[in-house]
């Protein structure tokens, strides 16, 4: 089922996320729909509370692309990315590289809203999948600027908190303009 994914500033997109305890129906159901909803949107991940959810669930998938990253391993192995689309995290945590590289972002919950964003060129995340398993991955490119802003909202985080202060500065008529938008589309 699509869901609605609220804007900014709906207060649940900076909520700290509970974590998942329990591997439950509504879990399953949860992630299946947040899938549905990414697909939707065109976008390449989607977190718990983009759809007005409290939980540090997040879905990710950059099968379309499969050129965005050099590398992807698996639990220290390397693997086919497009093989292991889409992912589904719960409960992650989060490894950052020392190199940080800019690169534009968008976000679900900020349309038509795009931003250069620093982050690490290189992450390690260890989450745990739909069947319980602790899974590790290493990867860059993409799919590790959509893991670390998926996470990111999980923590109340978004991306226009990451914007250098100029661009602060400078986006935040166009973020004005926008949320008044956003308004009348509802």
């Amino acid at each position: 089922m699509v869901r609605k994914i609220v804007r900014y500033p709906e207060p649940v997109l900076r909520a700290k996320c509970r974590p998942v305890t329990e591997i439950t129906a509504e879990i399953r159901t949860l992630a299946a729909d947040m899938l549905e909803t990414m697909r939707e949107a065109n976008g390449v991940g989607l977190a718990a509370p983009q759809i007005a959810v409290d939980v540090q669930l997040a879905v990710i998938d950059v099968a379309h692309n499969p050129d965005c990253i050099t590398f992807m391993k698996i639990d220290g192995e390397k693997v086919d990315m497009v093989k292991h689309m889409p992912i589904v995290l719960m409960n992650p945590q989060l490894e950052l590289g020392k190199d940080k590289e800019l690169g534009e972002e968008g976000c679900l919950s900020f349309p038509r809203l795009r931003a250069d964003i620093r982050r690490s060129g290189e992450i390690k995340v260890t989450y745990m999948d739909l069947h319980g398993k602790t899974v590790t991955v290493e990867t860059d490119g993409l799919l590790a600027r959509a893991f670390q802003h998926e996470i990111d909202h999980l923590n109340g985080i978004l991306f226009i908190d990451r914007m250098n202060a100029v661009a602060k500065v400078s986006i935040k008529r166009k973020l004005a303009r926008l949320m008044e938008e956003w308004e009348e589309d509802d």
